[in-house]
């Protein structure tokens, strides 16, 4: 007899009873439910006691406090700390350091290139006599140069005392706000380093700067937010964001007014003269220069360069007119490259509402005194620009250098036009990196160090640019190191002898404890933070307005390209320096990776106006590179302009970023900005056909 629908659905059910009804099956399930929870990497709970440990990460660009759990002397999360004063929060990278200690890019041994390119590990004895012989090579005559991503550790003074000893004061930090506002400042006449108070502000005006995001100390501005607007009460603080991207600041404040990229100077300008208007002054010696500058963008005109409407300007001069406590932040959506005179212009506007060395305002903080004798100071280092000497290089208008050493920095990837920054690097005959991750720099490098990672060694963080405090933190190991691993500082510490310098210090440590000395730290007694505070402030007198390097500034066209391009950065993406955190690929957007495209966004006028659809498939192209991307229809994005994702498309690092995406920064051109010669790379613009 034939089995029809009906009897096919009998046995089906007959059948499914009668395996539900035997025990053995029951078993078997159980066996293999055991059996998928015991794969080699998923974790396993731990017995034992509890204990924490209070540090600060190295690995987050926001230095967040965090207190690390361990379960038998075995770390297992990172946990916010709110008694820091870097704390208050989680950022989602120092969410994963505990998993990325067993990243499967991370540094286990070091490396040598050998000559058909492959890399075989060594031993630390082979390396350490390997660097001493290529630093040889490049000793006297500024031979040798240091690009450091940690823009707050005492380790630059080492790396930089090394230098100064080998006869060389090429140092850089990798790009950063720091450096933008430090060229600001010191234009206008200030001294140390500006400090931003946001957690006494009662209004925060971010023009450029993504402050909830990407900018200064993140958590601790989310949690000054969130102190600030409790659940259920009236707001004691408001915030509004200027940019052409409706991004997590954006999203997140009272107003956002969407400006195109590059016009955030003009913005400024254009609150400053409604500001004169409604009678703010300053007591500057230009004061009268800045005021004639600042007549020439009405609201009307500033509406036509901006793209903001002239009512809601006057609406947040109003605002900050009326605010006790005003603090205008300026600076860039990506955190590098958008120049000092956005920083200039914001500043200038601070100056205007009196807010200068000011609770809730600006705030001089004092640097720290080096400790290390022949060590290039902090404002030095945040003085020379990396990318404008890249680019003598690059033109042979300076000499390569004959090594190069690279600490905690991924410049192959992170600069603009980054394929261009590759080939020059390619110039110098002996390069070095101390890196915790087989990033592309290191693969572009004659030698590998592997250094512990943030949870498994001393360091130091002092006073992240953003904090309106000076702010000196102890990071302190959870763990031994879990690789073949060695504290930077104690190498370049014994190298230093074997080259026949003495940096003047016997360890990383008594260098660490000299500058928490030098701040008026002692961590002699146990802590809950490992963290000092001071309000110390240096005297704000004879401030310059400087109308006339903002004038340079501002008159520049913009580039004749069809749309805008808007890079748009977020801390889930990670770094240069980590690529995704596998723990933080679930919280990439449905449309910004799909398999290894990446998505742009647009909004429907800008795509109707070019004849594109949402997925369409497109190349974006400019004399610095091109790639091709697919199209995210997002109402958050002004007119004629194009959001494009900051992070992806990586060439290194693990199967979670490797291949996925396209990097930004290869549409991104350096260029000196006029008035302030500093390197500037956010103002660009793309062609856009489909593919």
């Amino acid at each position: 007899m034939a089995l029809d629908r009906r009897g096919f659905l009998k046995f089906i059910g007959g059948a499914t009873a009668g395996i539900l009804a035997t025990p053995v099956v029951w078993k078997s399930l159980d066996d293999v439910s055991i059996w998928t929870q015991n794969w080699s990497w998923i974790p396993r709970n731990i017995d034992g006691a509890n204990s924490y440990v209070p540090t600060v990460s190295k690995l987050c660009p926001s230095a967040v406090g965090v207190k690390v759990r361990l379960v038998d002397g075995r770390p297992v999360r990172v946990l916010t700390n709110n008694d820091h004063p870097l704390g208050g929060g989680l950022s989602s990278i120092a969410a994963a350091e505990v998993q990325l200690l067993y990243s499967p890019s991370r540094m286990k041994r070091p490396l040598k290139r050998t000559a058909d390119g492959a890399y075989v590990g060594i031993t630390w004895e082979e390396a350490e006599a390997m660097l001493v012989e290529g630093l040889k090579k490049a000793k006297g005559g500024d031979k040798l140069a240091v690009i450091s991503g940690d823009e707050t550790g005492t380790i630059n003074e080492l790396f930089t005392a090394l230098a100064a000893e080998m006869g060389s004061k090429s140092c850089f930090l990798m790009p950063g706000e720091a450096q933008s506002a430090a060229k600001a400042w010191e234009l206008m006449g200030g001294e140390g380093q500006v400090g931003y108070d946001i957690e006494k502000s009662d209004y925060v005006l971010a023009i450029g700067a993504n402050v909830l995001e990407t900018w200064g100390p993140v958590i601790r501005n989310r949690h000054a937010f969130r102190v600030g607007r409790p659940h259920g009460e009236a707001p004691a603080v408001r915030f509004a964001y200027a940019g052409p991207v409706q991004n997590n600041t954006a999203a997140t404040a009272d107003t956002w007014l969407a400006i195109r990229p590059g016009t955030e100077a003009v913005l400024a300008l254009g609150l400053a003269n409604l500001l004169i208007k409604a009678g703010a002054t300053s007591p500057a010696a230009d004061f009268a220069d800045f005021k004639a500058l600042a007549a020439k963008f009405p609201p009307e005109q500033v509406a036509a360069q901006t793209g903001v409407d002239a009512k809601r300007l006057a609406a947040v001069a109003q605002e900050l007119a009326k605010a006790k406590r005003p603090l205008v932040i300026a600076g860039s959506e990506i955190g590098q490259g958008g120049g000092a005179a956005p920083v200039l212009a914001g500043l200038a506007l601070n100056a205007l509402l009196g807010s200068m060395n000011r609770e809730g305002g600006i705030r001089a903080l004092p640097y720290a005194r080096k400790v290390v004798p022949a060590a290039m100071d902090r404002k030095a280092l945040l003085q020379n620009d990396l990318v404008a000497w890249l680019g003598k290089v690059a033109s042979g208008k300076s000499a390569a250098p004959q090594a190069v050493v690279f600490y905690e920095a991924n410049p192959v990837y992170a600069l603009p036009q980054a394929d261009a920054m590759k080939a020059t690097l390619a110039k110098v005959p002996f390069k070095v990196a101390f890196t915790s991750f087989l990033d592309e720099t290191a693969m572009a490098c004659d030698l590998v160090l592997p250094v512990p990672m943030g949870l498994e060694r001393f360091d130091d963080v002092d006073t992240p640019y953003g904090c309106g405090q000076v702010v000196y933190a102890l990071a302190v190991p959870a763990l031994a190191p879990l690789v073949d691993a060695r504290p930077a500082g104690d190498v370049v510490i014994g190298v230093a002898k074997k080259l026949g310098a003495d940096l003047g210090v016997a360890a990383f440590a008594d260098a660490l404890k000299a500058k928490a000395e030098a701040r008026g730290a002692s961590f002699t007694e146990p802590s809950a933070t490992n963290a000092h505070v001071s309000n110390a402030v240096l005297p704000v007198n004879g401030i310059a307005l400087r109308a006339d390097v903002l004038s340079k500034a501002i008159d520049v066209k913009a580039p004749a390209f069809p749309v805008a391009l808007a890079p748009v950065a977020k801390l889930n993406v990670g770094t240069s320096k980590t690529a995704t955190p596998p723990f933080n690929t679930k919280t990439v957007r449905r449309w910004e990776i799909q398999g290894k495209e990446l998505y742009v966004m647009m909004n429907g006028a800008t795509a109707a106006k070019l004849g594109l659809r949402m997925h369409d498939r497109i190349e974006l192209s400019n004399p610095a590179g091109k790639f091709t991307a697919r199209v995210n229809l997002f109402e958050g994005v002004i007119n004629d302009t194009v959001a494009v994702p900051a992070g992806h498309g990586h060439t290194a690092f693990d199967e979670f970023s490797k291949g996925k995406g396209e990097n930004v920064m290869r549409l991104l051109a350096a260029g000196a900005e006029p008035g302030t010669g500093l390197s500037v790379w956010t103002s660009a613009g793309v062609n856009i056909a489909k593919a």
